[in-house]
């Protein structure tokens, strides 16, 4: 375990074998499965608010309640142990009840993008070979077509009273009492799969990420522990609920810890500050951009954010500029970066409390259970500063993609996962992550990870994306373009360069710009889609792609 972590209240470790192969670092006392969770908020904060969304307040004896009424209402339309649920939902509070029901139930949850298409939800059934969807009147007409997912038994719309009757009499769940009016969920192993979450599918067909019991109850303790996180954290869904971040860092970590999810159903910046302040929201995960927003606000410097405490983001740099910023408007406020992947269940690591400003080029250092190391081409180690590609082991990391053997042999050595993320660790366990490795650029025999200029960029007044892929070059190989979207600034490209040109070599700096007046576009995960701003190039440039 990292020094770093040696002031926290870490839970005992141990060594376990998970997986049948795998040895890994893992807390010696912990919930055996998502729905002890449950029942452990259940019985310790009944009456505590669990769950706010608009007019809906719901305790945890209500939603304990609730997921039992649908826990009971797959059983009756034979939704079975082990079958998979699609949850094509967007941030609402039938999102959290369906997901715990569905677990409750011993079945399998898939949450889906809302963001999706018809054809990547059909993908999404077909490939898990799911029973059933549960989804909202919005989407209802989006639904695939019966021909184009066989396996799809019940079709549920929280919308619609008819589609969710059950029957009065609640079928058997299984065995005896245990918290008020609950009856116990469905007994399943601890390396059952909870949960499967599509991968990016940035390049080729999405790979279903099969998130365990034991990946998740590890992953709601290390964010808990590591952020001091109790009954009295009031955290805000603004990330979609369905992306590993929402679902684990605000859902399932709440959950954990009998707290308060508060969601909104879509993030505007005016409106999370004007939730967060009546909420009194303390602990939030979000991106980066969204803090940039919320900084441009003229409403923000008059909205009582004093109870928010601990702010996570990840997914991108933080600018030092809203570092700062944030720093001086809130100085209780805790800004923690944070870096994982689906494959991971969200966390790997973590900043320290207090060590952010000084290690601001850092994602943090490996989380108490997690391990991570540095390889070559070869899969050999590398020392500490030298970059390399990073791999990641812990009870946290999945046991594999759902049948799909041959991606889960490619990405997975021995229990290890292999990231695609180009970083170094240093001697202190500092972990920096430069570029994933397709990203990277090589002009004349330089390298350049385009998440330092990304990064750079980001500091410019008025830039709230950047993006830099590589420009064919007949004579260098590559050069730097950089895709920006700036819509309350004027700026030039001479702007672009003199600023990056302040921090950067000059092989960095961007040679062309692509001004975008709209958002630059990403997939349902929310990562910017680089191979269509690739395409995008080519086809300005007269160039196939």
């Amino acid at each position: 375990m990292n020094p770093f972590w040696s002031e926290h209240a870490i839970p005992p470790m141990r060594r376990e074998a998970f997986f049948g192969d795998r040895l890994v670092h893992a807390f010696a006392q912990r919930a055996p499965h998502v729905s002890a969770l449950l029942h452990n908020a259940l019985l310790s904060h009944g009456e505590g608010v669990a769950i706010v969304d608009g007019d809906t307040r719901l305790t945890w004896t209500q939603v304990g309640e609730r997921v039992l009424q649908l826990a009971t209402l797959l059983a009756t339309r034979e939704i079975n142990p082990g079958d998979r649920v699609v949850i094509w939902l967007s941030n609402r509070h039938e999102f959290v009840l369906w997901w715990l029901a569905v677990l409750w139930r011993g079945a399998v949850a898939v949450p889906v993008s809302i963001r999706e298409s018809s054809d990547g939800v059909a993908y999404a059934i077909a490939q898990c070979q799911a029973a059933a969807i549960c989804t909202e009147v919005s989407l209802w007409a989006r639904l695939p077509d019966a021909a184009q997912v066989p396996s799809l038994r019940q079709r549920f719309n929280v919308d619609d009273a008819r589609s969710l009757a059950a029957n009065a009499t609640p079928a058997p769940v299984t065995g005896h009492q245990t918290a008020p009016g609950m009856t116990e969920a469905h007994p399943v192993g601890s390396e059952d799969v909870a949960t499967i979450l599509y991968t990016s599918g940035t390049t080729g067909k999405p790979k279903g990420a099969m998130l365990t019991h034991v990946n998740i109850v590890h992953s709601c303790m290390h964010f808990a522990c590591t952020m001091g996180l109790s009954a009295q954290d009031r955290t805000l869904l603004a990330v979609p609920a369905s992306h590993v971040t929402g679902l684990i860092a605000n859902i399932a970590t709440m959950v954990s810890v009998a707290g308060t999810i508060i969601i909104q159903r879509e993030f505007k910046a005016a409106d999370f500050l004007a939730l967060a302040a009546r909420e009194g929201m303390t602990h939030t995960l979000m991106v980066p951009a969204m803090y940039k927003l919320l900084l441009m606000q003229a409403e923000f410097a008059r909205t009582d954010l004093s109870a928010w405490r601990v702010g996570g983001y990840g997914g991108a740099p933080m600018p030092v500029s809203t570092i700062d910023a944030m720093a001086q408007a809130l100085p209780r406020l805790v800004l923690l970066n944070t870096y994982g992947a689906t494959e991971t269940t969200s966390p790997t690591t973590t900043m320290p409390p207090g060590l952010t400003r000084a290690h601001i080029d850092s994602v943090g250092v490996p989380l108490p259970c997690a391990r991570v190391a540095v390889m070559d081409d070869e899969g050999r180690e590398l020392p500490p500063g030298e970059v390399g590609e990073i791999w990641i082991s812990g009870p946290m990391v999945v046991k594999g993609y759902w049948d799909n053997p041959a991606a889960t042999a490619k990405e997975f050595t021995a229990g290890w996962w292999h990231s695609g993320d180009l970083g170094s660790m240093d001697a202190q366990g500092f972990v920096r992550v430069f570029d994933r490795k397709k990203d990277m650029l090589n002009r004349g025999g330089y390298k350049i990870y385009s998440v330092e200029v990304e990064n750079h960029l980001m500091g410019l007044a008025g830039v709230l994306e950047a993006a830099v892929v590589a420009k064919p070059c007949p004579v260098l190989g590559e050069r730097v373009h950089v895709f920006i979207h700036a819509p309350h600034v004027q700026l030039s490209v001479s702007d672009i360069q003199t600023h990056c040109a302040q921090a950067l070599a000059d092989y960095k700096v961007p040679e062309s710009v692509t001004w975008s007046s709209s958002l630059l576009p990403r997939n349902p995960n929310g990562k910017v889609l680089k191979r269509q701003l690739r395409e995008r190039l080519l086809h300005d440039l007269g160039l196939s792609a």
